[in-house]
């Protein structure tokens, strides 16, 4: 059995902006620890999206599943994900947004 080691490298805005603006504007440290959890989580697999439970993701960040909740909610509103289920009590899958990094176009 081999151990494969991952380095992820992140934005430097998540760090610089995105920690300060959640943090301490918005007061959700929460938020910032769950989508940190989902940009890595995502990036690491290689993957745009992931499913993963409230109670998986509040495992993964040592936060209750109701702060959890919470966060997703605020994610969502700031647009810093997208949140689909296929049904309505499926686990949902979550698309992590990086607003900051402009798309180019296709001349």
């Amino acid at each position: 059995m081999t151990i494969v080691e991952v380095i992820l490298t992140i934005d430097p805005y998540v760090i610089d902006t995105l920690m300060r603006d959640l943090v301490a504007h918005s007061r959700s440290s929460a938020a910032f620890l769950v989508y940190l959890q989902l940009y890595r989580s995502t990036h690491a697999a290689g993957k745009e999206s992931m499913a993963a439970s409230h109670q998986a993701l509040g495992e993964a960040t040592g936060l209750s599943k109701r702060s959890v909740q919470i966060a997703i909610g605020h994610l969502i509103e700031r647009r810093l994900i997208q949140q689909r289920r296929l049904r309505p009590t499926s686990v949902p899958v979550y698309r992590v947004l990086t607003p900051w990094l402009r798309r180019k176009t296709p001349a």
